[in-house]
């Protein structure tokens, strides 16, 4: 034979023994020849990718998981994506864009691990154009900010593709995209193993009932290969995902909880194969089919109970925030979820676009700093389109609604990072489950093979019943998942009394609170019921018809309170309208200029002492001084009163301090009431509280302070039937619904115990269970049944015991009024 073909076939044997695995996805490199330095290549797309992480210092992306990447063998076409070039196209991909800046969020199927997550949040350096990309590791979406003066949605889709993480685009779900309610493949799957686990059980029966008269033997042995058969589809198709999380998690070095599920699956299967050949017994094909069915159908009822509950959270709710909408029989309150394409919605002064729009008029000032960042007000022109959380910051504003928008979309804005509170959470229950989850599988291992070892000198028969029940009946997934299924109840039933929650650490914040701090104006009282007296120069008609117009574009208490003093008037074209935090109104009309708000603001001064007004009308030179006497909340006194006898209470006022006996008198001696307070006023004292080591509470309207509810631990804003949603807070509460607020906040305290409680639960199951499978006395199907059980029961126990607490403490816990 010539030495060159011999050298042809002796090559591959020795590349076999020294072949190396990819750097970048850890496939098998069939050549040394693609390298740098001492990194191997199966292909130059992979190390292309290397090159491009290692030329913008994004190399950490390999220390976070060994070999995180997608192969890139399969080549991309340079005119793949042309078509996103086309602003018609690539404008329907856009949540967001002022011609500029843009925001596009882009569906990865390849985001597997920690590794992608990292990477994909750090696409800033690999494109100056992107500002900031994050990524939903649960949806497998990556939300991209980006300018289009510097970059383009084709480049990024086309380096996101070069990367590894080619984004799946369907243009016909860009108008409209629904999240599945469940995983169909595994819909079938469950089906096949239904399906085959019913038969082999019924051609079973011979196998359980021999020896009895009028069974005949002959069949036993039919049925069994006919088992055999059968279980086929089981253990080939039906339990194919329990396969891939196993040999994921070997490739990352690590055990999940599928690892003993697979080794039980092989051991039955195996150990049936061998006893049906070899005519020695049959097997445990019943057992191995009803592993898979009940697996499967766990997997199913704790998937679509976790989505029950968490998705409660994206707003099958709603946010209690309404609009006003224009119809033919006038003016109209309608909640978000009911707004409808064509409406014509009215925006006043700092109240949030709910929905995608036109603009029907020339007063559109945005500030869509709740979407982007950037807090510069935009001029939008008439016809022009808006976008759903950007936010009016001038006079009234008249759209019409293009695109109604789900409250999940404004919850999403809402849970943006940049809006969230730096707080060390020093309570971490999580790094216990945590630890108990990352050696859970080799501490079964361990336990299985000593069982294993036990059993083989004293009784060999019950190895693969006691190994196999151990390896299943064993549950993880209860000590994960306590936490989680407790605090999603805690939010469904805070849902339905009224209290929305930006996400579930809040409760644990809610839990620590030990002083609660209260606004006054629109909080302690209710701006719809006030009593109004009036001194000084008295307003002609055209002078009312010019305060009417000013007042009724603020959403502050005190103008909503005017306004409806004055009633329905001429509306008058103003020609400057502002609105000044803490202070008052400035407008303009022709010549002449009014001032509405404190003294401060319209430049009148009272000597110490005097009877101050609540504020002041001034028209060029004439001042009207207006004397409201707001009401308390029907439900106040009573909550007052609950709450002094388990928190620490303030009051903070921008009014003076007319009702202070009244209110003294409320919050009792112990209480501090300040008057006349600035926002930064206001600031300063929860950081002030915040330092003598406090954990605080503001409840305001969210109008004037923003920056108090943006300090505190806790920023709860009431919404009041009105539109004056701020992202400073952590909770929205329905003002209407005040008189529930002491039993929320104790259910949130409570919330610890009934996690503590979901815990020991399931630790004392593993514990059983395991103790009963290593004595023998467990079969492999019934450990297949209690598996999903476990889980079924920690939702059970957290679910009933917080829907028990909130019951007896007169909160609803169901849809029903």
């Amino acid at each position: 034979m010539p030495a060159t073909i011999e050298a042809d076939i002796v090559q591959p044997v020795t590349r076999k023994k020294t072949q190396p695995t990819c750097y970048h996805c850890g496939l098998s490199c069939i050549t040394t020849n693609i390298a740098i330095q001492d990194k191997y290549f199966c292909c130059e797309g992979c190390k292309l990718v290397y090159e491009i992480l290692n030329e913008n210092d994004l190399c950490d992306y390999y220390k976070l998981q060994v070999h995180p990447g997608i192969s890139q063998i399969k080549p991309i076409r340079n005119d793949k994506y042309s078509f996103l070039d086309n602003d018609a196209i690539s404008n329907k991909l856009f949540r967001f864009t002022n011609g500029d800046l843009t925001i596009a969020t882009l569906y990865i199927p390849s985001v597997h691990c920690s590794s992608c997550m990292w990477l994909l949040e750090h696409l800033n350096r690999m494109d100056a154009g992107i500002t900031e990309s994050r990524i939903s590791f649960t949806s497998k979406e990556v939300t991209i900010h980006f300018s289009r003066k510097k970059t383009s949605l084709r480049k990024i889709v086309e380096l996101l593709t070069t990367i590894g993480y080619e984004p799946y685009i369907s243009l016909e779900d860009a108008n409209e995209k629904e999240a599945k309610s469940y995983n169909k493949q595994r819909i079938i799957k469950l089906g096949v193993a239904g399906f085959c686990f019913g038969n082999i059980m019924m051609m079973s029966f011979p196998e359980y009932l021999s020896g009895k008269p009028g069974i005949g033997t002959e069949y036993t042995y039919l049925f069994r290969y006919l088992n055999l058969l059968l279980s086929l589809p089981v253990i080939l198709y039906a339990a194919t995902e329990f396969y891939t999380a196993a040999w994921a998690g070997i490739k990352q070095k690590m055990l999940n909880i599928d690892a003993p599920i697979v080794l039980a699956l092989a051991i039955t299967f195996s150990r049936s194969v061998y006893e049906i050949a070899t005519n020695t017994g049959a097997g445990y094909l019943d057992s191995m089919s009803g592993i898979v069915f009940f697996m499967l159908a766990g997997r199913i009822v704790q998937e679509r109970t976790y989505k029950s509950l968490s998705f409660t959270r994206d707003y099958k709710s709603y946010f209690p925030i309404a609009v006003n909408v224009r119809t033919t029989t006038g003016i109209i309150s309608k909640q978000l979820q009911d707004l409808k394409e064509k409406d014509i919605v009215i925006l006043h002064n700092d109240e949030i676009i709910p929905a995608d729009s036109i603009v029907l008029n020339d007063n559109a000032l945005i500030d869509y700093s709740f979407v982007t960042g950037e807090a510069e007000p935009v001029k939008v022109k008439r016809g022009e389109t808006l976008y759903a959380g950007g936010k009016q910051t001038g006079e009234e504003l008249i759209i019409q609604v293009v695109k109604p928008i789900s409250g999940s979309y404004l919850t999403s804005l809402w849970n943006h990072y940049a809006f969230k509170k730096d707080k060390t959470d020093s309570n971490d229950k999580g790094s216990i489950i945590h630890v108990l989850s990352k050696y859970f599988t080799i501490i079964l291992f361990s336990l299985a093979l000593l069982t294993a070892t036990y059993w083989y000198f004293h009784d060999p028969a019950k190895i693969i019943t006691s190994v196999s029940a151990m390896l299943i009946v064993a549950c993880p997934c209860a000590l994960l998942l306590s936490a989680t299924f407790t605090n999603s109840n805690i939010l469904r039933i805070f849902g339905l009394n009224g209290l929305y929650l930006r996400d579930a650490t809040v409760i644990e914040q809610i839990a620590d609170i030990d002083h609660i701090v209260f606004d006054k104006t629109g909080t302690i009282t209710n701006g719809s019921n006030n009593q109004i007296t009036v001194s000084g120069h008295q307003l002609s008609d055209e002078e009312k018809d010019l305060v009417w117009s000013v007042v009724r574009q603020s959403n502050h208490p005190n103008s909503k309170a005017i306004a409806t003093w004055l009633r329905e008037r001429r509306a008058v074209r103003l020609s400057a309208w502002k609105e000044i935090p803490g202070k008052g109104l400035i407008a303009s009309f022709r010549d002449t200029i009014i001032l509405i708000g404190s003294g401060e603001h319209t430049g009148i001064y009272t000597s110490r002492g005097a009877d101050k007004a609540t504020l002041y009308i001034k028209i060029n030179e004439q001042v009207t001084s207006i004397h409201l006497q707001p009401a308390f909340r029907e439900a106040i006194p009573a909550l007052i009163d609950k709450l002094k006898s388990m928190y620490s209470l303030s009051l903070l006022s921008g009014d003076n301090d007319k009702q202070k006996a009244a209110l003294q008198n409320l919050f009792g001696t112990q209480s501090e009431l300040l008057f006349e307070q600035k926002p930064v006023d206001k600031l300063n004292y929860i950081r002030s509280l915040q330092k003598a080591g406090r954990k605080v509470m503001m409840i305001g309207d969210g109008l004037n302070d923003a920056g108090a509810l943006q300090q505190s631990n806790v920023g709860i804003t009431l919404a009041d039937n009105i539109n004056n949603f701020t992202p400073a807070c952590d909770v929205i509460f329905d003002a209407g619904k005040m008189n529930r607020l002491n039993s929320l906040l104790t259910l949130a305290r409570q919330s610890n115990s009934f996690v503590r409680a979901s815990f020991i639960v399931s630790i004392l199951y593993n514990v059983a269970g395991l103790y009963v499978a290593m004595h023998g006395l467990m079969k492999p199907m019934v450990a297949a049944i209690l598996m999903p059980c476990s889980t079924l029961s920690i939702v059970i126990i957290s679910s009933g015991l917080s829907n028990f607490i909130a019951w007896r403490k007169g909160l609803r816990i169901n849809g029903d009024k």
